[in-house]
């Protein structure tokens, strides 16, 4: 009988205990299954804002690209100011090449043009060291400049024999300098001028006068600044000037010797300034 009674509440305490076991499991089953559930619907949510949010980027990067595409279709627009054709960005370059000119200079600058002028002055000025006058030659070259407009004036001891118009080859290396300076800068109009003294052509000599004598001679260095050192054909203009423009009296041998010259002009060109603005 106590063997029996022994038996059966062994048997009921496994029971009892067998139980307890599978309520546990059943609930850390649902526990997990209801994570899994939640986990799911969680990344679902994250998919779905992950794609949201991917497509107001796409949308904020056409606005940006439309506001883009708008500023510079605005900036290139060309516009007229003070008579000059020019856009917004050139507007912007020329500010930032003015920051580097004379700060008293660019104050008397009265108008959009001085300001171009100005800038490509500048430039010039910077190319116009001391290499371009040879040693010995201080005295035979003289550069001035005139607001924008550079003027270099060489004796025509340095350049022409006398009563000739063939350029003397002792005056090239002075001509190879001066055509890397007038290379170096795009914007500019090179003018090249003869001038004589006042003393007649004599009979007989290949000239008529000294009009066509200062023609030829300016003639002669812009063929040897094309041909030889490669300066731009359009960029140069020759001029004769005669005996009219001295620079001192004629009544000695030193005036007439210092008005016999070539002077050399450089003038910045405007529209090839814009030109190179546009293109950088």
């Amino acid at each position: 009988m106590k063997k029996t009674l022994m038996l059966t509440m062994i048997s009921g305490a496994v029971f009892f205990t067998s139980c307890v076991s599978k309520k546990k499991y059943v609930t850390l089953e649902n526990q997990y299954n209801d994570t899994r559930s939640t986990l799911a619907k969680t990344q679902l949510e994250k998919e779905e804002i992950e794609a949201k949010y991917a497509k107001i980027e796409e949308r904020v990067a056409n606005y940006n690209s439309k506001i883009q595409s708008l500023t510079d279709s605005n900036n290139s627009r060309l516009q007229h100011t003070e008579g000059v054709v020019i856009s917004e960005n050139e507007k912007a370059k020329m500010r930032e090449a003015l920051a580097k000119v004379d700060q008293k200079e660019l104050a008397q600058a009265k108008s959009l043009k001085d300001s171009m002028n100005l800038i490509v002055s500048y430039n010039l000025k910077n190319n116009l060291d001391n290499s371009l006058v040879g040693q010995g030659e201080e005295d035979d070259i003289k550069i001035d400049i005139d607001e924008t407009v550079v003027m270099i004036t060489i004796s025509d001891k340095l350049l022409f024999n006398s009563g000739s118009a063939r350029v003397n080859s002792k005056a090239n290396p002075l001509l190879e300098r001066l055509a890397n300076v007038i290379n170096s800068e795009p914007a500019l109009e090179v003018m090249v001028e003869g001038h004589t003294d006042s003393q007649t052509v004599k009979p007989g000599a290949y000239v008529k006068d000294n009009w066509e004598l200062s023609v030829a001679r300016a003639t002669a260095v812009i063929r040897t600044l094309q041909h030889k050192y490669g300066v731009a054909p359009e960029k140069l203009i020759a001029a004769g000037r005669s005996s009219f423009h001295p620079l001192t009296e004629n009544d000695t041998k030193e005036g007439r010797a210092k008005n016999r010259r070539t002077r050399i002009v450089i003038l910045p060109n405007l529209d090839k300034f814009l030109a190179l603005l546009s293109a950088n």
